[in-house]
């Protein structure tokens, strides 16, 4: 990561910035990261598959994929609240980032397959496949009903055009932010 920094770049990719490193160091790089783009106008973003719950606090937005489908992406802070609202509260002195994992996992699926012979985890189960299914279908219809959901369609005012002509610029991931 250090040799890249050397450029200068406004925005900054990281494939799990964290990996391998104890919580203390992981939440270190994750608050130098932080203050980078604050102070030096910068955006950072990263995929992190389980960040503790000092590195969740520093996350301005998150992003939830399950299955290809989007099933949250606004600020970090509005998550708990906007899960509780459709029925999967986090429980109390939890990470939230290890609740979302769980209750979007197969593994959250509960059946009662043991009169079949077959556990939750037998992913060749088709019950089991066609339930999780529904559940992905059910965050993904609740975000895209939700006043929390990012219209994919507009721009950020201060993207400017990439050509200098006065076109919007629709960006894949539906916006752009400036620290």
């Amino acid at each position: 990561m250090g040799v890249e920094l050397i450029t200068d770049p406004s925005l900054i990719f990281l494939d799990e910035p964290t990996t391998g490193l104890d919580s203390f160091t992981a939440t270190s790089v994750m608050e130098m990261l932080r203050d980078m783009a604050k102070k030096e106008n910068r955006t950072v973003i990263s995929t992190i598959h389980q960040p503790n719950s000092d590195i969740f606090e520093l996350f301005d937005y998150l992003s939830l994929l399950a299955r290809g489908k989007t099933i949250y992406f606004n600020h970090a802070n509005k998550s708990v609240d906007y899960f509780t609202g459709i029925g999967f509260q986090c429980p109390e002195m939890s990470n939230p980032c290890d609740y979302f994992m769980s209750m979007m996992s197969i593994e959250s699926i509960e059946l009662d397959v043991e009169e079949e012979g077959q556990s939750v985890f037998d992913y060749d189960n088709e019950k089991i496949k066609q339930e999780y299914e529904k559940l992905i279908q059910f965050f993904d219809a609740k975000y895209h009903l939700s006043e929390l959901r990012c219209d994919a369609s507009q721009v950020h005012p201060d993207c400017p055009p990439l050509d200098g002509t006065e076109e919007l610029i629709h960006i894949k991931v539906g916006f752009c932010y400036q620290w």
